[in-house]
């Protein structure tokens, strides 16, 4: 049974109740709001994590867990991101090998899922290596302060956050898991 479906039946037992005399009592939560809100509060929580992540830039000298335990609270919130667009990233598997019309479109939001990914998983590793050397893993040939990888991936995560967030800013309290 869809939402529309599902109004209607509340709507004319509603109805019903009334006209027979008895209270019409108040519907009760649909569960199917649910997948929707959780989709807003992923939104929301990788948001809030990516804002804390560099709010705590601040506190790496004072104590580097805050960081991490906010970078690994982002990184789990990508997972639960995807995971929520699986049957979306599987439906798109599915018509990629079928050449429909709107390959194109697939392909960008099936490659901006990869990059997310990627470039959240390169952030994981590079402050974990970080962290377990106590010094930051430096890149040769790139010049100062681009030559820590962490620092690097980060900042890539950031700009690529802000483009990702800017193009999806009006789809973002509507989107629904499917």
């Amino acid at each position: 049974m869809d939402d529309d479906e599902l109004i209607d039946a509340m709507v004319k037992g509603a109805a019903r109740d009334s006209a027979a005399g008895t209270p019409a009592e108040r519907p009760s939560r649909s569960r199917a709001g649910w997948p929707a809100r959780s989709r807003w509060l992923v939104h929301l929580g990788l948001l809030a994590c990516a804002a804390a992540a560099l709010g705590t830039l601040q506190l790496l000298h004072i104590h580097n867990a805050i960081h991490a335990d906010v970078g690994l609270a982002f990184a789990g919130l990508v997972v639960v991101h995807l995971v929520q667009r699986r049957r979306r990233i599987a439906g798109m598997f599915a018509r990629l090998w079928g050449f429909r019309r709107r390959v194109a479109r697939e392909l960008r939001l099936l490659a901006s899922d990869a990059i997310l990914a990627f470039v959240t998983i390169n952030v994981v590793v590079s402050g974990i290596l970080d962290w377990n050397r106590g010094a930051p893993l430096l890149l040769p040939g790139l010049p100062r302060p681009f030559d820590r990888w962490h620092l690097l991936s980060s900042a890539v995560l950031v700009v690529y956050l802000i483009v990702h967030v800017s193009r999806r800013w009006k789809h973002l309290r509507r989107s629904t898991i499917r």
